[in-house]
């Protein structure tokens, strides 16, 4: 399962298909190097016991996909490339604010306890911003003191990104007002804040 096209998340894929005849590479379009199945947004499929639902999640790029799976026991995860990661999320390459939002939104509604497999380890760095962001969120701050505990901080939660990254966070007064006042604005929509949040980490 592929996220996106991008050479560090597909760029094994061709190979891994010359080495293993009959292996199936799934991915969102013909961008995706060694794609054999192009999903199609909340169209479920099974690999053995696992039901995996394709969630379109546009932004990062425009053919990026999440990937919900459940197994029999209703155990969950998903695993999100570059669209989410913990605390953070992916730059804003091919898309638009509004993408990433709706993304993030999405992700957003899964079950509180789904856990998060995130594309790459960017978690002290993505908390740095979110403390700039939240300077008074006691979540982001036990956060950091964990992360810097651990070896590595897969996977994550919904509910923990909920508490803890501010572009999960774009409705909350606090991250909302940061937003407004970065961008000397009097108001702004949801994804609008989130743009202002994407631009100021991009430069953070």
């Amino acid at each position: 399962m592929t996220t996106h096209h991008h050479w560090d998340h597909a760029g094994g894929n061709v190979k891994l298909l010359q080495k293993v005849p009959g292996v199936v590479c799934y991915g969102g379009s013909d961008q995706v190097k060694g794609v054999t199945h192009i999903v199609a947004n909340n169209n479920p499929f099974k690999v053995g016991a696992l039901t995996i639902r394709p969630m379109a999640t546009f932004g990062h790029t425009m053919d990026h996909i999440c990937y919900y799976v459940q197994d029999k026991d209703s155990q969950h995860a998903v695993f999100t490339g570059d669209c989410l990661f913990s605390s953070g999320c992916g730059r804003i390459f091919e898309g638009s604010a509004d993408d990433m939002h709706r993304a993030l939104t999405a992700i957003r509604e899964l079950p509180k306890e789904c856990k998060i497999y995130f594309g790459h380890e960017y978690t002290l760095s993505n908390l740095k911003f979110a403390q700039h962001v939240e300077s008074d969120n006691a979540d982001i701050r036990d956060k950091v003191t964990w992360a810097r505990s651990v070896g590595s901080t897969t996977p994550s939660t919904v509910q923990n990104e909920i508490l803890t990254n501010p572009f999960m966070r774009v409705a909350e007064k606090p991250v909302r007002e940061w937003a407004l006042r970065e961008a000397g604005l009097s108001s702004a929509k949801p994804d609008q804040v989130l743009g202002i949040l994407r631009k100021a980490k991009d430069n953070f």
